[in-house]
């Protein structure tokens, strides 16, 4: 049986009972339920998300093996980008080199094709980040390793072409030295003898007697056999390749436009035609449309003393002809 409760009456000056009305009675229930309700509440959650259920614990344990194994992946993903880097690397710096062929671009290298309604709909699965990350690298691999094969079958069949290559390579002189009175001017700025202004000198004017021999410094067929402005009587070869060479101010032209010629091969003779101060051949040597010192060509028939002196020759700002 509950106690009575009693309250102090100062009019009486005494203890009454205390009388708790039915809402009373029912406003207190709803207090302690709310009460009791929220605090059960609660320690719910709070049970909810500190202890796992056995089947949240079989899930994290399942993403912690699939992490792991993504990690394990991701660095063998980097190992193998580590190895094609540096075949990229010795592609474009050495075997390129060698063979003169132009380095692939970076841009061409790693661009990557993006299919972005690909990878939206990779987003909508389970671990969705992790293999549309894979995905994305495993592509950029695909794409580097495509690229690097093409490459090496271009470096492949620039191997055959090699011996072919090399007797189109311009690597004379166009006119022997027992034949040489000196060299006048070589490649660089010099000062023009008609105008007298600086001007930069494209090629080698080698000084010879009128009617000396001009040979052909390697395969090719000839493109131009006639007269050009400033160059007068002129000859150019294209040696495949890339390579181009043009023989200035010649006397006579001993070839035809259209017609295959071999290094060695008499393509003229020395003159003193078109903008020119004495009998003397102007040679210049063109590669992919770029003027190129000739004297880097003269790898095969010159000896160290020969290459040495005739550098020195071309380069002491000498008596410019043309």
């Amino acid at each position: 049986m509950a106690k009575k409760k009693y309250h102090f009456n100062p009019d009486t000056l005494s203890y009454e009972p205390i009388e708790n009305s039915f809402w009373f009675k029912v406003r207190r229930f709803l207090l302690h339920a709310f009460t009791g309700i929220a605090t059960g509440t609660v320690f719910f959650f709070i049970l909810a998300s500190t202890v796992q259920s056995p089947e949240e614990r079989e899930l994290y344990a399942e993403k912690n093996k699939m992490e792991a194994q993504y990690k394990v992946l991701q660095r063998q993903f980097n190992e193998v980008q580590d190895v094609l880097t540096d075949l990229e690397e010795r592609d474009n710096n050495l075997y390129r080199v060698v063979l003169q062929a132009e380095p692939i671009p970076f841009t061409v290298r790693k661009a990557i094709a993006s299919n972005t309604d690909y990878y939206n709909q990779l987003y909508d699965m389970t671990n969705s980040e992790i293999v549309v990350t894979t995905t994305k690298m495993l592509n950029t691999l695909k794409k580097q390793i495509y690229i690097q094969s093409r490459s090496y079958d271009e470096l492949v069949s620039l191997t055959k072409n090699r011996e072919k290559m090399l007797q189109c390579l311009p690597a004379i002189q166009p006119v022997l030295n027992k034949d040489l009175k000196r060299m006048a001017s070589g490649y660089g700025w010099r000062i023009d003898p008609v105008y007298h202004t600086r001007r930069f000198h494209e090629g080698m004017d080698f000084v010879a007697p009128t009617g000396t021999d001009i040979y052909a410094t390697g395969d090719g067929t000839i493109v131009n056999a006639g007269w050009e402005q400033g160059y007068g009587n002129c000859i150019v070869i294209n040696h495949g390749f890339g390579y181009e060479t043009l023989y200035g101010h010649l006397s006579a032209i001993k070839v035809r436009p259209g017609q295959s010629v071999k290094r060695g091969d008499i393509i003229g003779l020395v003159g003193s035609t078109g903008k020119s101060t004495a009998p003397h051949l102007h040679y210049e040597v063109h590669y992919k449309g770029q003027v190129m010192n000739p004297q880097n060509y003269y790898f095969l028939d010159l000896s160290p003393e020969e290459y040495d002196r005739m550098v020195q020759m071309s380069n002491n700002f000498g008596e410019v002809l043309d």
